[in-house]
């Protein structure tokens, strides 16, 4: 008798415990809570995200000391939730400190598990020595991520795909292609063929033209230093063709305005580029104005510092948003990736 009465109390106490707990999910399914933050350069994005995933964004307070020192603070509790922080880390190191400073808050604040959401990740050209007595500044930031306490990096486009190899946390690696592909698709243009500005954006070059069926050119380039072309020559036949240049970042625009420039030259019928982050540094923005390139199409990976008719904006909320609910259901992303 005592011992049916102990498993009666003990059945009960379990009941009033279970009774307290989130309600839970079958078949596999995660019942923990998700929540999703987003540093202030993305604020934007991440409210676009946020609206897609269908819960309200997280609130974080910014603390400005008046030197420029600045303190993140989540106001809401995080503890045992699964959160997502959103920012892009391109230049300057601000954004790159902000995610790094929000990663250790969370972490702090016992989150259970913390994926950094990374439309662009910064600092990514610098994957190997080049030249001595120069870092390897994507290693550096894959372990400054994973020590601040990041479980999870989810990035589109990395401008090497080995740099998912930099990191010993799990890395989902997007491609822009699923938003790119659908739209060149809808503009119905004949005689396509796909260039790639330099050499080694050739393997992108090929799998856009494998997905369209198309013809591939590419350009050759010299450079006398960082972001200064010295000699550009074309690999291929652009005569009477409708051309896309496909890159993963258009920095400058001076290769791209350039081999755009030398198509339009050799006769080609329109030129076009798809480039999936849209850092725009310097005179860019009249460049590609100046330029023949008669559109330049990119993400939202960064906020445009400023309007342009040349340019076309295809928002990768909804992308960031589905692979971010798989994963927090523990669900498969392998259809989200085209190419």
């Amino acid at each position: 008798m005592l011992a049916k009465k102990k498993q009666s109390s003990i059945y009960a106490a379990s009941n009033k415990f279970l009774h307290l707990q989130p309600a839970q999910k079958t078949m596999g399914k995660t019942t923990i809570e998700s929540k999703i933050f987003a540093c202030s350069q993305s604020k934007t994005l991440g409210k676009q995200i946020a609206k897609q995933y269908g819960i309200p964004m997280g609130n974080v307070l910014f603390t400005r000391y008046s030197d420029g020192e600045y303190q993140p603070s989540f106001e809401e509790s995080v503890r045992g939730s699964r959160i997502f922080i959103i920012g892009s880390t391109n230049p300057t190191s601000d954004n790159l400190m902000e995610m790094l400073l929000m990663l250790d808050a969370a972490k702090r604040a016992s989150a259970r598990h913390i994926t950094a959401v990374m439309p662009y990740f910064g600092w990514a050209r610098q994957d190997r020595k080049d030249k001595p007595r120069v870092p390897i500044g994507a290693k550096l930031v894959a372990k400054l991520l994973e020590t601040a306490g990041a479980t999870r990096i989810i990035t589109m486009d990395l401008h090497a795909d080995q740099i998912q190899g930099f990191f010993e946390k799990p890395v989902d690696h997007l491609f822009a292609s699923s938003l790119f592909l659908p739209y060149l698709k809808s503009l119905k243009l004949d005689n396509l063929t796909i260039a790639s500005p330099d050499m080694g954006g050739s393997k992108r070059a090929y799998a856009y033209s494998r997905f369209l069926e198309s013809d591939v050119v590419i350009c050759y380039k010299q450079r006398k230093k960082a972001n200064i072309i010295s000699h550009m020559e074309l690999i291929g036949d652009v005569k009477g063709k409708n051309v896309v240049l496909v890159d993963d970042m258009v920095d400058t625009a001076g290769t791209l305005t350039r081999a755009a420039d030398l198509m339009m030259e050799r006769g080609a019928k329109s030129v076009r580029a798809v480039c999936t982050h849209p850092l725009l540094s310097g005179e860019a923005y009249e460049r590609v104005e100046a330029s023949e390139l008669s559109e330049l199409i990119v993400t939202d990976s960064i906020p445009l510092a400023k309007k342009s008719k040349k340019i076309k904006v295809l928002s990768c909320a909804q992308l960031f948003a589905e692979v971010m609910y798989n994963v927090h259901h523990n669900e498969s992303i392998s259809s989200k990736f085209i190419m």
